[in-house]
């Protein structure tokens, strides 16, 4: 079963770009939070020739505060800045309690007040609810979850092995276009 990218995904690079990567994860999952390092690495050696997607898939049995996490980054991304809740919430994993996701929202230069006040709103939750639904739809079970151009990926991400095959699948994509 293939997936694609739609309309209210968070996007990072162009989606004309050989290799999509569509990311499943959960903000409170320290393979997660590892796979957020390879996949800042991986976009920083190949540029525009990958674009990388996020989509939540919180694990709530596991993981208290994943879906307030989740919420939290669609909350700052209300005000033009997912990417940078997503890389606070990875960087201070440890710490996703209310009180700290409110101290990441004024770290990274949102207005606090209005983060408080928006935060929990139903569109922000009803996206996290749609990506995991979505998630469950394309066979995730475990996180991350990758699907590379459409498809998912089953193989190795853990080591620099996973950016030799992004670069080599944007090499054979780059060469069927000509």
């Amino acid at each position: 079963m293939s997936i694609d990218v739609i309309a209210n995904d968070h996007v990072l690079g162009d989606l004309n770009a050989p290799v999509v990567l569509i990311e499943y994860a959960d903000f409170q999952c320290p393979y997660c939070k590892r796979a957020s390092n390879v996949l800042r690495e991986a976009k920083r050696i190949m540029g525009d020739r990958l674009t990388i997607v996020f989509r939540h898939f919180p694990l709530q049995k596991l993981h208290a505060h994943a879906v307030h996490a989740a919420i939290a980054s669609e909350t700052a991304g209300g005000q033009g800045k997912f990417w940078e809740m997503h890389d606070a919430l990875f960087e201070h994993q440890d710490q996703l309690d209310d009180s700290s996701l409110v101290e990441y929202s004024r770290e990274i230069g949102l207005d606090v007040r209005r983060f408080e006040m928006r935060f929990g709103e139903d569109p922000y939750f009803h996206k996290v609810n749609r990506d995991y639904e979505s998630g469950l739809q394309h066979g995730v079970d475990t996180t991350p979850t990758f699907f590379l151009n459409g498809k998912k990926y089953e193989g190795d991400w853990m080591s620099d092995r996973f950016i030799d095959y992004l670069q080599t699948l944007a090499d054979e994509r780059e060469q069927v276009a000509q």
